[in-house]
Order: C-alpha cells, then structure tokens, then sequence
C-alpha cells in the first residue's frame, strides 16, 4: 500500500532548520514532548533527526556549556548519533517496516529530497496489525472451506 494514505504532512510536523539553536532545539521538544525531531536545511531539505540524546551527548562532551550559553550553539554544530533514513513518498508501506524498528517516523521526501511529512511507528504498526488480522481470518476461511461434513465422506464411501 502506498504511504501517501498514512502520510503526516509538514505542516503538521514540528521540525528544526540547522539554523536553530541548541536552546531552541531544546525548548521545542520539551514543549511538544518529543524525544527526536527533522531537522530541515534552508531549503526544506530533510538533513537529519536529532534525538534528545544527540544534545545530552553534546552537553555532556562540552561540560563548559552552561544551559544559558546554549542559544550560541546551531543544531548544524550538534552531531547526530543516528542516521534516521528517508523514503521517497512512492514507497511502500512494506519498505517501511524495518526503518520502524529503530526509528519512531519515517520521514519522507519527494524527489528534490524536499520534506514532506513523516509516517508514524504507530500507524506502521497498524497496518501491520491489519494486514496479520485479514490474513488470518482468510486463512480460516480457506480452512474451513477444506473440512467436508461427516456426511459428505459417508457419501462418497
């Protein structure tokens, strides 16, 4: 099935330019309570998604870095532990399933790598359900097609 359909776009989605500060970074996530968000460069291209470890590990590893210093640090300075892979919108929801596993969305692009939306794990997660759910009550279906009635072996005897 085509992810268009599971598509949250831009619009909706909380996202940082390289541009951003470490404190802006910060103070967005918490807000909206997200653990990871895309980071987009000036011309709406998806760069990345820093994780809130991303900036404990850089807060960590410059311990001379005070909270109140960190609107002097752009999120371009802040390197990202994880490399959160994209997809075209022309995907599949299948070519989703193993990018679900370590990433809570998958971001999706069109062909300039612009932006567009994200694919949540939970809807991921759904279509998945979905699809086990059908395929099981085909199955039993199938199976109940397959068992003849006592009477119909009798018969046939």
């Amino acid at each position: 099935m085509n992810i268009a359909f599971f598509l949250l776009p831009k619009q909706e989605v909380i996202c940082m330019t390289q541009e951003a500060t470490l404190r802006q970074t910060l103070e967005r996530m918490e807000y909206h309570r997200y653990s990871s968000v895309p980071i987009l460069d000036s011309e709406g291209c998806y760069r990345g998604t820093v994780t809130e470890g991303d900036l404990l590990w850089y807060m960590k590893n410059h311990s001379q870095l005070s909270f109140e210093q960190t609107h002097r640090v752009k999120l371009a300075e802040v390197p990202l532990c994880l490399k959160h892979k994209a997809v075209a919108i022309d995907a599949n929801m299948e070519d989703l399933i193993s990018l679900a596993k370590v990433q809570n969305y998958v971001p999706v692009v069109d062909d300039m790598n612009r932006f567009i939306g994200i694919v949540r794990r939970s809807d991921i997660i759904d279509y998945c359900a979905r699809v086990v759910l059908e395929a099981s009550a085909q199955s039993a279906e199938s199976a109940e097609r397959q068992v003849k009635p006592p009477q119909a072996v009798e018969q046939e005897a």
